[in-house]
């Protein structure tokens, strides 16, 4: 009787940066994405399924995009909470809205290479689909 591995799903899988095609080889040379010197340093292939993680020249210029709405998720996610927690008030002599925003600021520049490396597994998920049966069909080098 054979023997089945359990892959993650998709969300598990894109948030751990895995391959989308197996779910199993990870996408980047080293797991620390604050090693800022190879962050978003990507394997040329899957080291599990051999999908060529840059499907074609340019391929995650439209990660700007996804980084800018996780960005907007992030700030709006944080207001929500700080609203609920500390409160807000618009009034001149509150300040607790700038103190909201520095907080933020602060935030979001520390968490900027998860925000980057997470973009990049996003993107690359939406593009390669999984494929339970990995081993029995060719990687696609080229999307088109």
């Amino acid at each position: 009787m054979r023997k089945t591995r359990k892959n993650p799903g998709y969300l598990i899988a894109t948030l751990t940066n895995k391959c989308p095609r197996c779910r199993q080889g990870n996408i980047y040379v080293t797991q620390n994405a604050y090693d800022l010197k190879h962050n978003i340093e990507m394997h040329e292939k899957c080291p599990v399924c051999g999908q060529p993680t840059e499907v074609e020249e340019g391929f995650y210029y439209g990660t700007g995009y996804v980084s800018y709405a996780l960005s907007v998720a992030f700030f709006v996610t944080t207001f929500v909470a700080w609203w609920v927690l500390i409160g807000m008030s618009f009034a001149i002599d509150d300040m607790r809205i700038f103190y909201w925003m520095g907080t933020s600021i602060i935030l979001i520049i520390l968490i900027q290479p998860l925000i980057m490396r997470l973009s990049r597994s996003i993107w690359l998920s939406w593009f390669v689909k999984y494929d339970p049966e990995w081993e029995k069909h060719p990687a696609k080098e080229k999307l088109y």
